[in-house]
């Protein structure tokens, strides 16, 4: 239950594009009902930006371009290919590659010193990503991303973990 009603804050985001405060909490039907506002564990069922009618049709608007433009299955597909790619790459420094959709990390050993120089690096090549827990450095691009520019991607990432 925890999982579904934690998804509000990665929802709630991205909802409307940034343009108002909006949160949401998705859940499976059987979740739903098993959660009550008295609930003391459910801290997320009341979201602090509730809806307001300019908030939900911005949401609205934003949703409907999810689906009509495919971008979840673009995510998927691009994901798959971006999260395959990576894993290709030999460097001394990869501990694990991992990801699902287009959230994706490259983990590396301690001995790479760090992520972020390698995003620094990446940075100046053009490419923005960001360092976390201090050896994972982890990829963001956006659900309209295309197979060209995860190559182009791909040849940057190469470089700068394997010549570093």
């Amino acid at each position: 239950m925890w999982s579904a009603i934690a998804s509000e804050e990665a929802v709630g985001k991205a909802l409307t594009g940034g343009y108002m405060t909006l949160a949401a909490t998705l859940t499976s039907r059987e979740v739903s009902h098993a959660i009550s506002d008295g609930d003391p564990g459910v801290f997320m069922h009341g979201p602090t930006f509730m809806a307001n009618p300019l908030a939900c049709a911005i949401a609205r608007t934003a949703l409907k371009v999810l689906v009509e433009e495919r971008m979840v299955e673009n995510a998927a597909e691009m994901g798959n290919y971006f999260l395959s790619n990576l894993s290709k790459i030999r460097s001394p420094y990869i501990k694990e590659v991992r990801g699902r959709g287009l959230m994706l990390a490259v983990e590396l050993l301690p001995a790479a010193g760090g992520a972020r120089k390698y995003c620094e690096t990446l940075m100046s090549m053009g490419l923005l990503c960001k360092e976390t827990h201090d050896n994972t450095i982890r990829f963001a691009p956006p659900l309209v991303i295309t197979r060209e520019e995860i190559d182009w991607a791909l040849e940057r990432i190469e470089t700068a973990l394997t010549q570093s």
